[in-house]
């Protein structure tokens, strides 16, 4: 008896020696651990994520816990969304480890950190997570009115059917303590049949769960049945705790059902379990297993002994003060949430302050890039009148060259300059640019006119060239341009367009005709036939 009660107090006195060393970090600053760290730190962020998992999934919570803290002390900017979400799952399971080691104050601090990170950067995925083992923190307490509440809001948030089947068993077994027998047994049959649907590993804990809920209302049968399907389902997964709580189950049940020799040996098989890995919560339950056997034997002192060894390790495990630190860190959290929302409300205000002064600077700009455009606009208008009554000018020179040219046509038609060949040349070829079915013939060249004129393209170059002052495609579009202003002078003119007249006098193209009547009045062919037919009609 001694000697349980020894082994106790020196698990007692192991749990708060290793309490002090993770909350002074006494493990980070040995030789070993350096070398670890320095190990861990020439990973990738995922990389040291993956390898915490990896050991937390085996129970290796030491090496975990030093790549979850490698990642939670990393420092990181916001942009960097990957890199805070990796941290609020490093705080999750940092938490976790903290429950298991009974070290609740620690366990709900990481969660409280890991819950304000999720709702900065509106990381809404992992909050069931974080919100169930809250509701399991409070329900360690039995303070079930403070965890239901939690895990309603974790189910109202998840998709995944683990975590759903997950939460459902939790509220159970908060309604199955709380005396609730048949809420509790809605929420397990509704764990158990999406468990079994998606073949859950989290099975185990389900049917543990349906075994309490069996031995509570007398039905040892079906308690003892799925009592040993979850202890089969903790074996088959390596969930060592569930092992160590099932056997501790199992023993209560047998007690309860005066088989107490099988009750001893099922305590024994737990104690071994939970004193390996410290779970001194079930080390508790059995103490106080123990000390109900001893009392219903009749053995006082063995029974008081025993419940020595489970009040101190109840104390140990639940205790005034922890729950106050708990329920002040809960206070804090709501005041960092609602500084939060005030500091989004000042937030949001200034955008709207900023948003009214860009929406007025825009119309500032506005209104000058409009006034700007009203005025180049009225400057163009200005423009355009100034040039029309320039045009109108060449145009006016225009009927008085042509004029000119046809008198000067005249003059030449009546002069005969018989003593000079290149006088006689001149003659033949101004008599031949007069015929304008020749002229305006698109194949007209210089060759042409050299054959006609019976001389040759050299002579007949020289002498445009020489009399005047220019070539021959200059010269020749002068005459059927000069066709052109008469087509356009004509009282039906209105009846051919300008492509019409173009290719009438010669021109192969409207563009090129347009270039040639532009260069040969300084105006435009629809400029000049719009005059030409307001002169007409006036």
């Amino acid at each position: 008896m001694k000697k349980n009660v020894l082994i106790a107090i020196m698990l007692l006195s192991l749990t708060m020696l290793a309490r002090y060393a993770y909350c002074q970090d006494l493990f980070f600053n040995s030789s070993l651990a350096g070398d670890l760290i320095s190990k861990y730190k020439q990973l990738s962020a995922q990389q040291l994520l993956d390898t915490a998992n990896y050991y937390f999934d085996r129970n290796s919570t030491d090496t975990a816990l030093v790549c979850y803290s490698l990642i939670i002390n990393t420092s990181v900017k916001d942009a960097d969304i990957e890199q805070q979400q990796r941290i609020v799952e490093a705080l999750n399971r940092t938490a976790l480890i903290y429950y298991y080691m009974c070290d609740y104050r620690s366990a709900y601090e990481f969660l409280i950190r890991a819950l304000l990170l999720c709702e900065k950067y509106n990381y809404i995925p992992y909050k069931p997570r974080i919100y169930t083992n809250i509701g399991i923190i409070y329900s360690r307490f039995n303070k079930y009115n403070m965890a239901k509440p939690y895990l309603l809001k974790a189910l109202s948030l998840c998709s995944d059917s683990t975590s759903i089947a997950a939460i459902l068993n939790n509220l159970g077994g908060i309604e199955l303590k709380s005396g609730k027998l048949d809420s509790a047994l809605y929420f397990l049959n509704k764990s158990l049949q999406i468990s079994k649907r998606h073949n859950d590993t989290y099975l185990h804990n389900i049917q543990n769960t349906i075994g309490w809920l069996y031995q509570e209302i007398k039905h040892y049968d079906s308690a003892y049945y799925y009592f040993r399907l979850s202890l089969n389902e903790a074996k088959k997964n390596n969930k060592v705790e569930v092992e160590a709580e099932n056997l501790s189950s199992l023993a209560k049940l047998f007690f309860e059902t005066n088989k107490t020799d099988s009750a001893l040996l099922y305590i024994d098989l737990s104690n071994i379990i939970a004193e390996r890995n410290n779970f001194l919560s079930i080390l508790a339950e059995n103490y106080l297993t123990l000390s109900k056997i001893e009392d219903a034997k009749g053995h006082n002192k063995n029974a008081f002994e025993y419940f020595k060894t489970y009040a101190n390790l109840r104390d140990s495990v639940f205790n005034i003060r922890n729950f106050g630190e708990i329920n002040q860190l809960q206070r804090l959290y709501e005041v960092s949430k609602t500084n939060q929302e005030i500091e989004q409300l000042v937030m949001e205000q200034q955008i709207k302050e900023r948003t009214i002064i860009y929406q007025r600077t825009i119309q500032f700009i506005t209104l000058i890039v409009l006034l700007l455009v009203i005025f180049i606009l009225l400057a163009m208008f200005f423009q355009k009148r100034k040039l029309n009554t320039a045009y109108k000018v060449l145009f006016e020179k225009n009927l008085k060259i042509i004029d000119l040219q046809e008198k000067s046509s005249e003059k030449y038609k009546k002069s005969a300059l018989t003593h000079d060949l290149q006088g006689a040349l001149l003659d033949k070829i101004l008599i031949l640019m007069q015929d304008t079915s020749i002229i305006c013939d698109t194949k007209f060249s210089i060759d042409k006119l050299a054959e006609l004129a019976q001389s040759n393209q050299k002579y007949v170059s020289q002498v445009i060239n020489d009399t005047f002052k220019k070539n021959f495609r200059s010269f020749l579009n002068g005459y059927r341009i000069r066709e052109a202003q008469q087509l356009f002078s004509a009282p039906d003119a209105t009846k051919y367009t300008i492509e019409a007249v173009a290719f009438r006098v010669g021109f192969k193209s409207q563009s090129a005709f347009r270039d040639a009547f532009k260069e040969v009045t300084g105006v435009s062919p629809n400029f000049y036939l719009k005059s030409m037919q307001e002169q007409n009609n006036s």
